[in-house]
């Protein structure tokens, strides 16, 4: 009997739904209506203007897994001339390269080094800060070579 019983009240909520189609006509004051559904549609994703052929169809030519118990070498090159090489030791330490051509035809080419210190970028490519003002320098020379007297906190 409990059963029954539960099964009517869960028939009964979910006829009662707002959700539900008949829920909706109540809602609406109208008779039963198909309810909409969203159609999705596809977003277009334009490739990048400077994708050619050769990277579309751009083939794994050379792939190298080495994993070991003190770490790991990997080695990838496609045909489209976009390299990585990086081997990785047991703390964690990954020294690494990749390389790719530019739209202009120009080589860009990365090291690093991601330790406990974070990733390190290299590479002629990448921006570098100007060079910090002379003023500046001393100034950060002098307050390194005159630290602050220790501060004695006693008791009134």
């Amino acid at each position: 009997m409990f059963k029954v019983l539960m099964i009517c009240a869960v028939f009964g909520i979910a006829v009662a739904s707002p959700l539900s189609p008949s829920g909706l006509a109540r809602l609406s004051g109208a008779g039963h209506r198909p309810v909409p559904h969203p159609v999705p549609h596809p977003v277009p994703h334009p490739a990048p203007h400077h994708v050619s052929g050769d990277d579309a169809h751009a083939e794994e030519i050379v792939r190298s897994d080495d994993v070991r118990a003190d770490g790991f070498k990997v080695v990838w090159e496609t045909s489209n001339h976009i390299n990585e090489e990086r081997d990785g030791n047991e703390h964690g330490d990954i020294h690494g390269s990749y390389s790719w051509i530019s739209p202009e035809g120009e080589k860009i080419a990365i090291t690093y080094v991601a330790d406990e210190n974070g990733y390190q970028p290299h590479g002629d490519h990448l921006p570098t800060p100007p060079p910090i003002p002379v003023e500046i320098q001393r100034s950060l020379e002098w307050i390194a070579s005159h630290p602050p007297a220790p501060e004695h906190h006693g008791h009134h």
